[in-house]
């Protein structure tokens, strides 16, 4: 599917299409610290004005809401966490099952800043968190191995991603959850994003074609991006500049 296919079945009822987009590697290029990710310039105004003319627009990212809230702002839909927590319709919001979780979380945090390596930048994202190896990618063993010894102790469950291991609530929820339930009553739906985190979103994309939604499947390729994310993408950009410049075509 070339642009011009995309932009066609995206744009043929904005009023009941929903665009849904990752936030590292799709609005923000991929930086060695996380804190320091920033979106490309524009993103913001360009999200509020998609936001005027589509159905649904919403940023779902393994960021915290507060994070997303601080640099992409209150007027679009944020899910943060792969969905454990979100701000919808002016509110925030925590996955009811995940809150339970949160001190067993900051233990966690605790003791991976004692434990692990000084190279290691431990995220503490309140429902989960990551522990980040970019700086320091010999660390990538001593990190996996720690994460899987903690989740064994603490029943938070471990989940990989780029240069970082992630520590999760065991909550049923994913990119994918996301994007299946905020697309109900959609003619149209797409998803961009980059990373092994988004294939669950594709395959919701899937379910909801199968059902007769209209979908596009949208990957950013970068250095980093996922080879199966690549194989089963409809349309391909290149990186969050080739990301934000399809987004600006829908204006």
């Amino acid at each position: 599917m070339d642009v011009v296919d995309a932009v066609s079945v995206l744009a043929a009822s904005p009023e009941r299409t929903g665009l849904f987009v990752d936030f590292d590697g799709t609005l923000a290029a991929i930086v060695p610290e996380a804190a320091s990710a920033r979106p490309l310039p524009g993103v913001p105004d360009l999200l509020q004005r998609l936001a005027a003319r589509f159905g649904r627009v919403a940023v779902v990212s393994g960021r915290p809401v507060g994070f997303l809230l601080e640099h992409l702002g209150p007027g679009v839909e944020l899910h943060g966490l792969y969905g454990l927590e979100g701000w919808v319709d002016g509110r925030r919001r925590a996955h009811p099952d995940a809150e339970r979780w949160r001190p067993v979380v900051a233990e966690a945090v605790v003791a991976a800043r004692r434990e692990l390596p000084g190279e290691v930048d431990v995220e503490d994202k309140g429902l989960s968190l990551t522990l980040h190896y970019r700086r320091s990618p010999s660390a990538e063993e001593a990190v996996t191995a720690w994460a899987v010894a903690a989740s064994s102790s603490s029943g938070l469950e471990v989940r990989s991603a780029k240069m970082s291991a992630e520590l999760h609530p065991p909550v049923e929820v994913d990119k994918g959850t996301v994007v299946g339930e905020r697309s109900v009553g959609m003619a149209a739906v797409a998803y961009m994003g980059d990373d092994e985190g988004d294939l669950p979103a594709f395959a919701a994309l899937d379910r909801l074609a199968a059902a007769g939604c209209r979908t596009v499947r949208v990957a950013v390729d970068t250095a980093e991006v996922s080879p199966r994310l690549l194989a089963q993408a409809d349309h391909t950009v290149s990186g969050p500049e080739g990301a934000v410049a399809f987004l600006r075509s829908l204006t």
